[in-house]
């Protein structure tokens, strides 16, 4: 038995120093770093176990193994982009300062801003997704559709029909689940497109029972580029109660964007890159990335952000675009779970005289999130901004905008998923004619919410604020 003890101890020790330094030189955030280093020299082999299944991230590694070389090499076939980072757009003088911010974000996201964009909102599914369908129906080359969930209900069924109508066309169809809002192959719709012929994966299917609201590392993105000229992005699934005409049991508010012109290459590009990812097929050539002619007024950019190389970016985004803000912001955002750094940028701003408008919804489809975002609304209450909450339906809607200039839309939302561990697509867009009608949107949306004061906040019944406070400890895993 003595005899062990020696090898067994050698093990431990070096178990332990290869995790603590794995752990020093790799985690970003140094409480997270001290913790792992921590439970490896208390817990000696089970401590590193732990870490190698739960503390590496193992989106990158595996993104890493994939090729990210490879979809480098592709991507040099895409066109010239025509970008003007340096001067993003054509606004009244008052709007210059908007220039700073693109440069920032610039150095952020590493693409460049594209001019010659067409951005058109379209709000919830009664608008959003006939125009989905008509694009599909006069695709002649090529579609890619990328969705968190794509339900077998009643407009699931209108999208599969029409993609097996485009399939049959000798149209290039793909098809990108996530495989946690999927079900994976458990789904009827699976077994639809599957039957339709309509080429379809799933990114990272699990084990794990799919009704879980709360699984780390999904694909989160909602993104369909027709013809590689026509894109489409927001935060709409495929999802009947997105339909407000059509009566259902949680209808939901939501705004989504047609887009044509230089940006859609972009949008393609991040599809091509998860497609790769998941099944190592790589989408080349002018039929998914054909040459675009500028189209709009618009000067837009793709901001992919998600927990492998692209961490980080869209918070650094948001932290740019508030630091940059001169008279208002406005944030409309279905679950709103700032961390400290935000939160202190929603107060710098704000107490530097910046409008701050935070909409949030009434009613949440997650209790939890909506009990926890409750418990933290004091922090940006008592310097200066204001939150007003919308009436319903639910609404999905996640929007940014600021100074009358700058817009930002897409999948993300303000809440440590999105920020931190959910693979996201968002726009930034600068256009004084799309930004006031998106505030004339805003503005009809505040006029019938509620607002919530610091007194509200204050006066909920002790036992609202103990359940309130208890969720918002969760935070970091809602």
């Amino acid at each position: 038995m003595t005899a062990w003890r020696t090898p067994l101890l050698t093990l431990c020790i070096a178990l332990a120093l290869v995790t603590s330094a794995h752990a020093i030189l790799r985690r970003r955030d140094p409480r997270a770093a001290l913790w792992w280093v921590g439970v490896a020299w208390a817990f000696p082999i089970f401590g590193a176990a732990l870490y190698y299944f739960f503390g590496i991230n193992r989106i990158q590694r595996k993104a890493v193994r994939l090729g990210r070389r490879q979809m480098m090499q592709s991507s040099r076939t895409l066109p010239a982009p025509r970008s003007r980072s340096g001067d993003p757009m054509t606004v009244s003088p008052n709007m210059r300062h908007l220039a700073s911010l693109s440069r920032l974000v610039d150095g952020v996201v590493g693409k460049p801003l594209l001019e010659g964009n067409s951005v058109r909102p379209l709000i919830n599914g009664d608008n959003g997704y006939p125009e989905m369908l008509k694009a599909i129906d006069g695709a002649q080359d090529t579609i890619a559709l990328a969705t968190y969930i794509f339900n077998h209900d009643r407009v699931g069924k209108q999208f599969i029909e029409a993609l097996a109508r485009a399939v049959k066309r000798n149209v290039e169809v793909r098809v990108l689940i996530d495989g946690v809002g999927s079900a994976f192959g458990r789904s009827s719709v699976h077994k639809a497109l599957q039957a339709a012929g309509i080429p379809v994966a799933y990114f990272l299917p699990t084990l794990v029972p799919w009704r879980m609201p709360y699984v780390n590392m999904r694909n989160h993105r909602k993104i369909m580029i027709v013809d590689g000229r026509v894109g489409f992005t927001g935060g709409m699934n495929i999802h009947e109660g997105h339909v407000l005409d059509i009566p259902h049991r949680f209808p939901t508010q939501d705004i989504h964007f047609r887009m044509e012109g230089p940006v859609v290459s972009q949008l393609q590009e991040v599809f091509r890159e998860d497609w790769e990812f998941v099944t190592d097929e790589v989408l080349p050539g002018q039929r998914w990335f054909p040459k675009i002619e500028p189209c709009g007024p618009v000067a837009a950019r793709g901001i992919a952000g998600g927990p492998d190389e692209d961490f980080e970016k869209l918070r650094w985004t948001l932290q740019g675009a508030l630091a940059k803000a001169r008279g208002s912001v406005r944030i409309v955002t279905p679950y709103f779970l700032p961390d400290a750094s935000l939160v202190t940028a929603l107060n710098v701003a704000a107490m530097s005289g910046v409008k701050v408008d935070i909409v949030l919804p009434e009613v949440s489809d997650l209790d939890a999130v909506k009990w926890a975002s409750t418990a933290m609304l004091w922090q940006v209450l008592e310097r200066g901004c204001r939150v007003w909450m919308s009436p319903q339906p639910f609404d999905h809607s996640k929007l940014m905008l600021v100074d009358g200039g700058w817009a930002l839309f897409g999948s993300s939302n303000w809440d440590p998923r999105s920020l931190r561990l959910n693979f996201e697509l968002d726009v930034e867009c600068y256009d004084e004619t799309l930004v006031r009608g998106l505030e004339a949107w805003v503005d009809q949306k505040i006029a019938s919410a509620r607002e919530i004061t610091l007194v509200d906040v204050d006066s909920r019944p002790i036992a609202l604020k103990l359940r309130d406070g208890i969720a918002r400890l969760f935070m970091p895993h809602l």
